[in-house]
């Protein structure tokens, strides 16, 4: 019985960090104030948990990871193209994102670092590497390029067209599952835009050289 209070504890400040960090921003809340939202004191909270930063990766981490072994499943298939797999993890990670409000805004907004970060401290950060690698690698798969400035460049532009999508389509009152049946069609031909697009830069450079 003592196991399970401790458990629903556990979830309770879980639940009350993010839905502070998604509101308010992961800087701007301080332990107290998850302790007020979650209805107990500050001290029980770091009976838990040592700080804010794990509470930011015990509550990122499940989602985070099951999205991550989508992406790694995807990544590995050999029956698709690299076209068809971009526009798969680029389904999954929108799909995902408007599914998980609270978790997209603390995984784009939350003390995070530069995607070509070599070894950030946070776990988040190292998990939206790992998620932007596998983006990274699919796209330089589509391209057939290997080039590291390069690729990077493209990889940036492609997630910033992903970001405006869910800053788009984040907030709307159409019911989420009708919004991803509506939208999927438009979300694949935004990523053949790029594709052409990437390719016609690639060509012009060619062409210069």
């Amino acid at each position: 019985m003592k196991r399970k209070r401790s458990e629903e504890t556990k979830k309770v400040i879980l639940d009350a960090a993010g839905k502070l960090f998604s509101e308010k921003g992961y800087e701007a809340i301080s332990i107290r104030e998850i302790a007020k939202e979650a209805g107990c004191s500050h001290t029980t909270i770091y009976l838990y948990y040592k700080d804010k930063e794990e509470l930011l990766h015990q509550f990122s981490k499940p989602s985070l990871e099951a999205l991550h072994e989508k992406m790694q499943h995807i990544v590995q298939s050999r029956s698709d193209t690299p076209e068809v797999k971009l526009k798969k993890i680029s389904n999954e990670f929108i799909h995902f994102c408007l599914r998980n409000k609270n978790i997209y805004n603390i995984f784009i907004n939350a003390k995070s670092t530069r995607v070509d970060e070599a070894n950030p401290d946070l776990e988040i950060n190292k998990m939206r590497l790992r998620i932007f690698t596998f983006m990274k690698q699919v796209l330089g798969q589509c391209l057939s390029i290997q080039d590291t400035e390069q690729l990077l460049d493209f990889s940036r532009i492609y997630f910033y067209n992903l970001y405006g999508i869910l800053s788009t389509y984040s907030f709307q009152h159409e019911p989420t599952e009708v919004l991803i049946e509506r939208l999927t069609p438009t979300f694949d031909t935004a990523v053949e835009v790029l594709i052409y697009g990437f390719e016609e830069k690639l060509k012009r450079g060619a062409g210069e050289n």
